[in-house]
This record gives structure tokens, C-alpha cells and sequence, in this order.
């Protein structure tokens, strides 16, 4: 596994521009509101998923999404879905709960995961996430992401994410 200190050479060998924030720990997306105030840019949550055929799936979504799903197999392509377990996550892109981030997928096979990008966050300029430890945000363009997911191998899917309605 390359860890965080590839993914801060790839950023430098393909010259990504990002802003680096270090904060405390944040396990939810609750317990990160208070840090998100103070760095601007789009705040993302992630849902690592299972599908009924055994497939993983890294979902990124905007933070304050109340993602459905019920409909969200549909959307991206997938059959019935659950959440996926800790020990699975730690195996194959080698991170915890609390600090899941698409850029975990620098130390996943290509094809063992399915890395989905809601729509509105790839077409940001700044997207914070993690660089695979909870303790610090990067802000980077969405775009900027999708071409770090490409260098690894992987070919991420931009889908618009269905949304339940607030209450």
C-alpha cells in the first residue's frame, strides 16, 4: 500500500494543486462541521458499499446529501447494496471508518472497487477530502480527482447521486 505519502508524490509528479488543512479527528460527518466552517470548497461523506454479487462499491457524495438508497443501485449501475465491513475496507484500500476518501484508492487494485463521484463534486473546483487519515482535509478541484483515480488504474463513474427529500 502506498499511503499518504504516495499520494503527496503523485499530487507533486502530476502537479495538482491542493490547500492542506490539519484539524482533530473527525469520525462523522457531524463531528466535522465544526472544522468544514472554517475551509472553504464542497464537503464530502463516503459510503463504501457491497453489492448482492460480492462487488464493492466507494460512493462520494456531498456532505450534507441524504443519499436514497433505495434508489442508488439503479443510479449507478449496481444491483441491492449494504453497507460494506470495516475488515473489507482495511483489506483493500487499507484505511478505517472515519477516514474513507477517494483517494484511499491509491492503494486498491485497479477493478476491486467501483469508485462513484456524484456529478455536482466532480464539476467543483474545490472538493475537501481526507488523504486517508482523518486528521487533515485536502481541497482539490473534483476534476483533480477523477485524473488521480485514472493514474491509479481506475475508472470512476460521475453519476448524479438520488437524493431523499428533506423532511
Amino acid at each position: 500500500m502506498r499511503g499518504e505519502a504516495g499520494l503527496l508524490a503523485d499530487l507533486d509528479r502530476l502537479a495538482i494543486r491542493f490547500a492542506a488543512h490539519e484539524h482533530e479527528a473527525v469520525f462523522t460527518v457531524a463531528e466535522s462541521d465544526a472544522v468544514n466552517a472554517a475551509i472553504p470548497g464542497a464537503h464530502t461523506k463516503n459510503l463504501f458499499l457491497k453489492d448482492k454479487r460480492g462487488a464493492y462499491w466507494l460512493v462520494t457524495v456531498p456532505s450534507e446529501a441524504r443519499v436514497d438508497l433505495k434508489a442508488l443501485p439503479g443510479a449507478i449501475g449496481s444491483q441491492r447494496i449494504s453497507f460494506g465491513k470495516a475488515d473489507d475496507m482495511a483489506r483493500l484500500i487499507g484505511i478505517t471508518p472515519g477516514s474513507v476518501t477517494p483517494l484511499a484508492m491509491i492503494n486498491a487494485a485497479p477493478g476491486s472497487i467501483t469508485v462513484v463521484i456524484d456529478d455536482g463534486l466532480a464539476a467543483a473546483d474545490r472538493v475537501n477530502v481526507h488523504p486517508l487519515r482523518n486528521t487533515a482535509t485536502l481541497g482539490l478541484a473534483g476534476g483533480a480527482i477523477l485524473d488521480l483515480l485514472r493514474h491509479w488504474g481506475h475508472d470512476p463513474v460521475v453519476a448524479p447521486i438520488p437524493v431523499q427529500d428533506n423532511p
